[in-house]
């Protein structure tokens, strides 16, 4: 069966579920997109990660690829290999000792770990099929994607006398540090994003 390659291009709220995130991979020879919901948790973690921040404490899947590692087990893949009743299935292709071995894994588990491994993703075509979804040209942009998929950027709460735009770079790095140093990972990307947005604008 052919796998067809994945990247992320997306991590949202998920407006259809509240509480929850969803994460979006865009086919990459191809215009389709996956959303698949997954928990707050596991959106943090894979935010940590693609935002290469460094957490105080290791989290969940720190430790465990701190754990890899040490055992010589390196993460070649993730394979998104199943849909049964909305629900996606996924494994890990792992390589020690030169011996291939598949574990299964949750999701959005597997993509937390992909992140963490700069390994690539796949899934199948009978996958895109079933749930994929289909962009034409007037949705090239990524606003509109998330917008096709019923899914919105979560809006910064008024804290503090307002959202991050009206914080200078120095008061939002200061900002950083605090949030890091409670391990708000979560507002801490949003104020990285906001960090990376004014800097390179400039």
């Amino acid at each position: 069966m052919r796998k067809i390659p994945l990247d992320i291009v997306a991590l949202s709220h998920s407006v259809s579920q509240s509480h929850n995130y969803a994460v979006v991979l865009g086919e990459q020879d191809g215009s389709r997109r996956l959303p698949i919901v997954i928990g707050a948790f596991e959106a943090q973690a894979i935010a940590v990660a693609m935002e290469r921040m460094t957490p105080n404490r290791p989290l969940t899947h720190d430790l465990f690829k701190n754990a890899m590692d040490t055992f010589g087990i390196d993460l070649k893949e993730v394979i998104i290999n199943d849909l049964l009743d909305g629900i996606f299935y996924a494994k890990l292709v792992c390589l020690r000792k030169g011996e291939i071995i598949e574990i299964d894994s949750r999701t959005s588990d597997a993509l937390a770990l992909a992140v963490r491994f700069n390994c690539p993703v796949f899934t199948y075509e009978f996958i895109l099929e079933t749930a994929g979804v289909i962009l034409d040209d007037s949705q090239g942009q990524e606003g509109e994607v998330e917008k096709s998929l019923g899914i919105t950027e979560e809006p910064e709460p008024a804290k503090k006398g307002g959202p991050l735009s009206s914080y200078s770079i120095d008061a939002l790095k200061t900002m950083l540090d605090e949030v890091l140093a409670e391990e708000n990972y979560e507002k801490a990307a949003r104020i990285r994003d906001e960090i990376n947005k004014r800097t390179q604008g400039s």
